[in-house]
C-alpha cells in the first residue's frame, strides 16, 4: 500500500510518499523560512501563494527520487489542520483533487498525529505503549499514547507554547526571525549561572506548563540590562533561557513517565530538536533506566513524511479512507478529537 502524505498546515511545503511494506521511499520539502524573516514572522497570505507555487514541483520530485508514478498510489493523506486556514487549504485541495484524479481514496490527517507518529519513521522506533512530549512553536503537551489513535492528554501548556517562548525571548534579545533556533545556538556560547530565570509551575502538582511568565521574565532582564546588548549578554541571557525551559520540560516528562508508570518517551515537534534538550533527557533517561526516542532532525520541522506514515497507521489501525473531492479544514482542531478513546 502506498500513501502519498501532503503538509502545508504553515511555512513548510512537504510532499512524501511511504510504503507499508518498504517504509519511507522518498520525501521533498520547501521551508519559506527565508522569505518570511523579511516580515518577522509568519505572513499568511503568502505563505499560502507560496505553497501553490511548490506543491506541484515538489510531488514530482518525489515521485521521481521513488521510482513510482502517480497510478501507483494508493490513497493521498494530507493535513487537514490544525494550522493556517489557507495554508491548509492548499494542500487540502490539491490532495483531493488529485485524489479525485487518478481514483483513490484520502486520509485527513492531524498535525500533530503525525508530529506525535514521527519517530517510527527511525530506524530504531518506539513500540506501543508511550507517552509523548509535543513541543513545538505552537503546541507542549504530555500524552500517553496506547496505540494509534488511543491518546490520553495528561499535561499541556496553558499559554505559550515551548517554541513560541523561544521565538519571542529570541526577538527580545534583537536575534531575527526565525529566533528560536538562533536563541539556542547562541545559548551554547553562554555562561552557566550568570542570570538565574524563573522554572515556571515546576512544583505546580500537576503536568501542565506556562512559559509565558518566562519569557516576561527575559522582557525585565533586558530593560535592566539597558539600551546596549551587548553578545555576551545575548549569550549568558540565552544560556539562562534555554536552560529553565528545559529543566521544566525534563521535570514534567519524567514525572508523566513516573505516573503512568511507562519507560518510553517520545520528543517530537521543532524543539525536539533543542541539542540541551536531548542531552538533558538522555541523561536523566539512562540514570532511571527508561528510553527516549526521537525524530529524525529532518523530521522535526514540518514535513510531508509524517503525515504519509500518519495515514498509513490509520488505516492499518481500521480508519476508513474517504471518497476524494468533498473537504473541508480545521485550523483549530484538538488532537483529544482523534482519540478513540475519547479521554
Amino acid at each position: 500500500m502506498l500513501i502519498l502524505g501532503v503538509e502545508s498546515s504553515c511555512d513548510e511545503t512537504g510532499i512524501a510518499l511511504y510504503d507499508s511494506a518498504a517504509g519511507l521511499l522518498s520525501h521533498a520539502l520547501h521551508s519559506q523560512v527565508a522569505m518570511h524573516a523579511e516580515y518577522g514572522g509568519v505572513v499568511p497570505e503568502l505563505a499560502s501563494r507560496d505553497h501553490i507555487r511548490r506543491v506541484v514541483p515538489l510531488l514530482r520530485e518525489a515521485l521521481e527520487r521513488a521510482g513510482k508514478s502517480l497510478s501507483d498510489i494508493d490513497a493521498v493523506a494530507y493535513t487537514r489542520g490544525p494550522g493556517l486556514a489557507g495554508a491548509l487549504l492548499v494542500g487540502c485541495a490539491f490532495a483531493e483533487a488529485l485524489a479525485l484524479a487518478i481514483g483513490k481514496p484520502t486520509i485527513p490527517v492531524h498535525h500533530l498525529e503525525g508530529h506525535l507518529l514521527s519517530p517510527l519513521l527511525s530506524s530504531n522506533p518506539p513500540t506501543f505503549p508511550f507517552v509523548a512530549l509535543l513541543v513545538s512553536g505552537g503546541h507542549t503537551q504530555l500524552m500517553k499514547v496506547t496505540g494509534v489513535g488511543e491518546y490520553e492528554l495528561l499535561g499541556e501548556t496553558l499559554d505559550d507554547a515551548a517554541g513560541e517562548a523561544f521565538d519571542k525571548s529570541a526577538k527580545l534579545l534583537g536575534l531575527p526571525y526565525p529566533g528560536g533556533a538562533l536563541l539556542s545556538k547562541l545559548a551554547e556560547t553562554g555562561t552557566p549561572g550568570v542570570y538565574e530565570l524563573p522554572r515556571p509551575m515546576l512544583h505546580s502538582g500537576d503536568l501542565n506548563f506556562s512559559f509565558s511568565g518566562l519569557k516576561t521574565a527575559v522582557l525585565t532582564l533586558v530593560r535592566e540590562q539597558g539600551a546596549v546588548l551587548d553578545d555576551a549578554f545575548k549569550a549568558n541571557a540565552a544560556r539562562a533561557f534555554q536552560e529553565a525551559i528545559v529543566e521544566v520540560l525534563v521535570r514534567k516528562s519524567l514525572k508523566a513517565m513516573k505516573q503512568s508508570g511507562l519507560k518510553q518517551l517520545v520528543v517530537a515537534g521543532g524543539v525536539g530538536a533543542n541539542k540541551q534538550l536531548r542531552a538533558t533527557l538522555d541523561e536523566e533517561a539512562k540514570r532511571k533506566r527508561l528510553r527516549v526516542y526521537y525524530p529524525e532532525l529532518e523530521f522535526c520541522t514540518d514535513n510531508g513524511a509524517m503525515i504519509a506514515l500518519a495515514g498509513c497507521l490509520r488505516l492499518q489501525a481500521g480508519t476508513p479512507a474517504k471518497e476524494a473531492g468533498v473537504f473541508a479544514v480545521q485550523p483549530r482542531w484538538p488532537l483529544m478529537d482523534m482519540s478513540v478513546s475519547g479521554k
